[in-house]
């Protein structure tokens, strides 16, 4: 199993010298950046495991520099932890809006943002190692291309894997229409978000069993899950 790759964007030259030191001796390969602009750039060259952003650096905001990722198809399933200062609710949710998976006000330990990031790598560690991903009674294989529920194989369309794979990498978060076109489909393309609505009819489909609930929750005006 290779080391995760983490991207640090920090401002704060004490602060990023110390978590890349816990980090690295954590077993994290890590690439730091104060820029924004640097940070996307960075995250194209080599798409980082996990992403630890700050709010207020320099270049691009964190804000966009986390909106800019999850519209990238290519980075739209990183998870992204926010650092700021900011402690207004208004702000957190924002940032959770806007795509962040979590959120630390400063001051904090740094064994506590430690222990968060090891508890999002747990989560995504199968997807990255092309390993099988359980969530529920549902397995899913990314290297064979294989599905199964309850020990039947499920017939899914390439759509429906891919989302159903999205789901299943971040098992119980709720994803927006738009931000489930961007993960599954990409930012360049022009379905509309009505589509996403097709298609998750279609999962529901392909994944039904006698005697089992459905996974796929739809959460009023906000989107949908995948629950365990």
């Amino acid at each position: 199993m290779h080391a995760a790759k983490l991207l640090l964007v920090e401002d704060d030259p004490a602060l990023s010298e110390l978590l890349e030191y816990r980090f690295s001796n954590e077993g994290y390969q890590v690439r730091t950046t104060s820029d924004g602009d640097e940070a996307l750039l960075l995250a194209c060259e080599d798409v980082p495991d996990l992403v630890i952003l700050d709010w207020m650096i320099e270049g691009t905001s964190g804000i966009e520099v986390c909106r800019r990722l999850r519209r990238d198809k290519d980075t739209a399933h990183v998870p992204i932890i926010m650092l700021t200062a900011r402690e207004a609710e208004d702000d957190r949710v924002r940032g959770l809006d806007t795509g962040a998976d979590d959120y630390l006000t400063k001051p904090f330990s740094p064994r506590e943002l430690l222990a968060r990031v090891a508890a999002v790598m747990r989560r995504i560690r199968p997807a990255l190692a092309g390993e099988s991903i359980e969530v529920g009674d549902i397995t899913l294989d990314p290297v064979a291309h294989k599905v199964t529920r309850r020990g039947r194989t499920l017939q899914l369309g390439p759509t429906e894997y891919r989302l159903l794979k999205f789901f299943m990498e971040s098992p119980g978060r709720v994803f927006s229409r738009g931000q489930l076109l961007d993960g599954v489909w990409g930012t360049e393309s022009e379905i509309e978000l009505r589509t996403v609505d097709v298609h998750i009819r279609r999962l529901r489909k392909a994944i039904e069993i006698e005697g089992a609930k459905d996974p796929v929750r739809t959460v009023r005006s906000a989107g949908y899950s995948l629950e365990a």
